[in-house]
């Protein structure tokens, strides 16, 4: 699992965490129809379900097969649209009338659907009658007094670690903090960052052109990186108003903070690199050429699965002002437009309840948003002996808001390119930022 709104998407213009906003998906095979019509008593209705990631799919078929069980005369058919697809395809499918009967979204999107008429109004179709939902993702997706999706998944920000590679360098990952006179976070990666032939970053023989391992990672990653890095400084990503407000003070200490690490003091992987790959540094970590990982649960799965290394999980990095991370989810929305409407809110129902989202817990995809099953989760990373608490701390300290507001797509479409430039080091930072911030605006309308 990958984005709940933001990694390599940044790349790409989009603002869509995160959690994700997940694994590089590819299609299920399901035929994407839209929406069907409901049929007589007594004939089935067939309900369509789309999402962007194909590590949460079958968990959702494991979800949907039990639904049908207590509702024979309902089907639910899951397609999976891949993530550099998703938000091209999902305007063109509303607009066609050919969108899915349900679907998920991220905080970056679901602002101009519900605005448009397009999303079910959850609070009027389901009401207080549900299982207790995760409150942060009830808070993200609340717009004009009414609720817009059925909450899903949730995540927040910590630190994987190699840990054969900390012990070797002598780091103490829980005392890491970057900025000021007492940053402990650039001596330690200095000490992790190894070229070729051993030396490392902190040392007069150590050759920045062949990188063995790195530090950590350091790229346009919106909700492992910068956002936390950003409020960390005291900053904010937007105003209340929803204008972006990055090009502040603060922003430029944590952006000039983030790229120096890439490009002054090379502990982290180039922007050339990350710019288009924004896998890349999970990659890294994944093979033992990475140090430190900074990411959400939505990363969790694929490193387990897929490395051998000896590894494990901490708090996020601290920055001036406290470890400050965000905190993110994924709603399932109801499509107003459906020609299924009760089957489509019965198949909701079952999506907002503990029994329905049991097997994204089970599984091991992520917390589920109803606070019931979120056991499930905790239990299944237990038995793999990892303690996923770390995101449970993260998610009840001090987070920063999500990209929110109905523009905020067309603003970041539009200020990532110099965003990008800033990460590369080909603008000065206090430009970049400048300059990105008002073209993002501009595209907002501000």
């Amino acid at each position: 699992m990958k984005r709940s709104f933001i990694t390599a998407a940044a790349a790409l213009g989009t603002l869509g965490l995160v959690l994700s906003a997940c694994s590089p998906s590819t299609s299920s095979g399901t035929e994407t129809t839209g929406a069907t019509s409901s049929t007589d008593s007594g004939e089935k209705a067939t309900v369509t379900f789309r999402l962007w990631d194909d590590v949460a799919a079958p968990a959702y078929e494991a979800s949907f097969k039990e639904f049908t069980a207590q509702h024979p005369n309902i089907d639910v058919k899951v397609e999976v649209v891949p993530w550099a697809d998703y938000w091209t395809q999902l305007p063109l499918d509303v607009a066609s009338g050919e969108m899915a009967d349900i679907y998920w979204v991220n905080s970056s999107n679901f602002a101009l659907y519900a605005d448009n008429g397009n999303l079910m109004n959850i609070t009027k179709e389901i009401g207080t009658d549900h299982d207790e939902w995760q409150q942060s993702v009830v808070d993200l997706y609340t717009r004009n007094d009414a609720l817009w999706g059925i909450p899903q998944i949730w995540d927040s920000i910590g630190l994987f670690y190699n840990k054969d590679l900390v012990d070797a360098a002598g780091v103490d990952v829980t005392k890491l903090k970057w900025g000021g006179e007492d940053d402990t976070l650039l001596p330690a990666l200095q000490k992790l960052t190894k070229d070729a032939n051993g030396a490392a970053a902190d040392s007069a023989d150590f050759d920045a052109n062949n990188i063995k391992t790195y530090g950590m990672n350091a790229q346009a990653d919106l909700q492992a990186i910068y956002l936390p890095f950003l409020a960390q400084a005291g900053g904010q990503f937007q105003k209340e108003d929803g204008s972006f407000d990055f090009a502040s003070e603060q922003g430029v200490q944590a952006f000039t903070y983030l790229t120096d690490l890439i490009n002054k003091y090379h502990v982290a992987p180039s922007a050339a690199e990350t710019n288009t790959n924004g896998d890349l540094s999970r990659e890294m970590f994944i093979r033992g050429d990475m140090a430190l990982f900074q990411s959400g649960p939505y990363s969790l799965k694929t490193i387990a699965e897929n490395t051998d290394i000896n590894w494990g999980l901490t708090n996020l990095i601290a920055g001036p002002e406290g470890a400050i991370s965000t905190s993110h989810g994924v709603v399932a929305v109801g499509n107003e437009q459906t020609k299924n409407r009760e089957a489509t809110i019965e198949v909701l129902k079952w999506l907002g309840s503990a029994e329905g989202q049991a097997p994204l817990g089970q599984m091991g995809v992520s917390f589920p948003g109803a606070v019931a099953a979120q056991d499930y989760f905790v239990n299944y990373w237990a038995e793999q002996g990892v303690d996923v608490s770390v995101f449970i701390d993260s998610a009840s300290g001090k987070t920063t808001l999500s990209p929110f507001g109905p523009d905020v797509n067309a603003g970041s479409e539009a200020f990532t390119p110099r965003l990008l430039d800033v990460f590369l080091g080909s603008v000065p930072v206090e430009q970049g930022l400048k300059e990105a911030q008002d073209t993002g605006n501009a595209a907002m309308g501000f």
